[in-house]
């Protein structure tokens, strides 16, 4: 099925009020839906016998930065039988440090990998995602601060007396860091 086809098919059954926008491009053209229809979106997407989205290839989340004011989950779906795909996405306002993390239904009920895909991005990114069965961090301790892939994200300088942030003294000491080859 075609990205047209696919599009006609969630604007006929969810209404055209569910595309915030299109974006074509050669690599991967993609819709933007409203964020509260996502999850049932993907329902219909997955359903759907002539569709049926059996895989989540891909979440991610990404931020826009301070001056866009928003946060992106992207969702790449494949149908293993139909050899189709299509890239989904929703846009959520960051949120300040005196407000609440903004929020997206998961999808983790329709496909189990985005247990760990919306771990990874509530941590790293802080989107949570209600009815997520185990909302918690995965690769951050859990009381570490901040969202470590937020462009405007400030490492803290030492976590339980750990000094965090690379510098001379651990270059001075041994650690080579990710340049390792070249030090």
């Amino acid at each position: 099925m075609s990205f047209d086809e696919i599009k006609a098919f969630i604007t006929n059954k969810f209404g055209e009020a569910v595309l915030v926008r299109e974006q074509r491009q050669e690599l991967m053209s993609y819709l933007v839906i409203q964020t509260d229809q996502i999850a049932a979106v993907c329902a219909e997407l997955h359903a759907y016998e002539q569709l049926y989205f059996d895989v989540l290839s891909c979440q991610t989340g990404m931020d826009n930065g301070p001056a866009a004011g928003t946060l992106e989950v992207a969702y790449n779906l494949y149908s293993i039988p139909y050899n189709h795909q299509v890239c989904l996405k929703v846009v959520v306002n960051r949120n300040s440090a005196d407000e609440p993390l903004p929020v997206v239904p998961t999808v983790s009920h329709i496909w189990r990998t985005a247990d760990w895909h919306e771990r990874e991005i509530f941590d790293l990114l802080g989107i949570q995602f209600s009815g997520h069965p185990d909302m918690r961090r995965i690769l951050c301790a859990a009381d570490w601060e901040g969202y470590p892939l937020r462009k405007d994200y400030e490492a803290q300088e030492y976590y339980h007396g750990i000094r965090v942030a690379f510098d001379e003294h651990n270059r001075n000491n041994g650690f080579k860091g990710e340049d390792w080859q070249n030090n």
